[in-house]
């Protein structure tokens, strides 16, 4: 018996094809997230200004994809769906090589996200499927731990072409990124099609006419957008720690700015080596409600320790930013788990990748405006802002049981109505 098979509840040689697909996506997304923005503004040429505002403009066009793709995906095969969403990401990449301008920078940029944001719904849908529902939030937490490894390769690779800052390094970076998408698409098909059941889209419940699920339900269901918003409001902790957290570092809590690279590093370390053994216990919507709890009190807590770091001796400092990224990276990891058991299992089984998409748009709207808000909040506010932040957060923790409760609630109603309608002598 190999480790995969001892570790996962799902068949390994399927666990161990969507890692590896992923650790290949992720390495090319490291690459960029790497190296992108200098490509574009020393080899391109555009300006620093206009980079930042057209990747803002095109992530938020690019949520829009996020909820018919995964509403697509329960109607198709999602392996098939991901791997061509893959292979038009890889076409993606690539047109970056011809970007010579704003106008053509802006539309690739548009079609890169509208892509990337759909395939995140699709992957969740495919997961799902691979997985069951025993095993797909350990399928993700899996996932998350290769997908840290492969942006921390794919970082190391980008800095090669970064230090030698050529235009020949820049054109190979982007060109190895575009490769990676067609290498974890090949990857994909290796997993056996995955075809919707016969009645996939039929059900009781009021969000369906005549037993079929309505156009846009996902939007409409009021009790599962309250949910997963509150995830979202958590998943403002992803822009402190990419954003917020270096440039306190280096402004506020007078740390050297080799000090950035180690907090990173620290996330990213903790990550690989613990998000599947903190991923246990949350693969239905109690328990991962429980998990959100905890989540969101941890996360304040570790806001409480960055806004200490204000104002105190060098290694003071450096040594409280470590030990606060330390409780950070427990918070992010319970959440990230939490919020997928959350989402998987308060929808309904036949619409998995129309509500992944709808909970992936929450989180991408709170990453698009992340950014602005929090260096307002904190940055120009000081410790007052992260006491704020960890308010919020604590807030939102406590809140989302009874909000889980509340949209479990709505989940059971339809089938008790169903049974009371039944004839007697009938039932059964």
């Amino acid at each position: 018996m190999n480790l995969w098979s001892r570790i996962s509840p799902i068949p390994p040689g399927r666990l161990r094809t969507l890692s590896l697909a992923t650790l290949a996506n992720t390495v090319g997304s490291g690459m960029w997230l790497t190296g992108g923005a200098l490509y574009l503004t020393r080899d391109v040429g555009l300006s620093p200004a206009s980079v930042g505002a057209g990747l803002s403009l095109a992530g938020l066009v690019g949520l829009t994809a996020s909820v018919p793709l995964g509403a697509l995906a329960d109607r198709r095969d999602p392996r098939t769906l991901r791997a061509l969403v893959q292979l038009g990401q890889g076409a993606a990449a690539a047109a970056y090589l011809l970007v010579d301008s704003f106008p053509v920078f802006l539309a690739v940029a548009i079609l890169e996200m509208l892509l990337a944001s759909g395939n995140l719904a699709v992957r969740a849908a495919l997961v799902a499927v691979v997985a069951g529902p025993q095993g797909r939030v350990h399928a993700f937490a899996t996932l998350r731990a290769v997908a840290n490894l492969g942006i921390a390769v794919g970082a190391g690779l980008a800095g090669l072409a970064l230090a030698a800052d050529s235009h020949l390094a820049y054109q190979v970076l982007v060109a190895g990124n575009a490769l990676t998408y067609l290498l974890s698409a090949t990857l994909l098909l290796r997993l056996p099609a995955y075809p919707p059941a016969a009645g996939a889209g039929r059900g009781p419940g009021s969000r369906r006419r005549n037993g079929a699920l309505r156009p846009g339900a996902a939007l409409r269901d009021v009790r599962f957008l309250a949910v997963s918003g509150a995830s979202a409001v958590l998943a403002l902790h992803w822009t402190m720690l990419a954003l917020v957290v270096p440039l306190w570092t280096v402004t506020r809590a007078g740390a050297p700015p080799p000090v950035v690279s180690a907090v990173l590093l620290t996330n990213t370390v903790l990550t690989v080596l613990l998000a599947v053994r903190l991923g246990r216990g949350a693969d239905d919507a109690t328990h991962a409600a429980r998990s959100m709890r905890r989540a969101g009190l941890v996360l304040a807590a570790a806001m409480l320790l960055y806004a200490a770091t204000a104002g105190l001796p060098p290694a003071a400092s450096v040594t409280l930013l470590l030990l606060a990224t330390v409780v950070y990276t427990f918070g992010d990891l319970w959440h990230g788990t939490a919020g997928a058991g959350l989402a998987y299992d308060l929808a309904p089984p036949d619409a998995l990748g129309a509500y992944q998409g709808v909970d992936g748009m929450l989180a991408g709207l709170s990453r698009a405006l992340g950014p602005a808000l929090l260096t307002l909040l904190v940055l120009d506010g000081g410790r007052p802002g992260w006491l704020a932040v960890g308010a919020l957060f604590a807030a939102v923790g406590l809140a989302t049981p009874a909000l889980t409760r509340w949209a479990l609630a709505a989940r059971t109603a339809p089938d008790e109505a169903a049974s009371a309608r039944t004839p007697a002598g009938r039932a059964g």
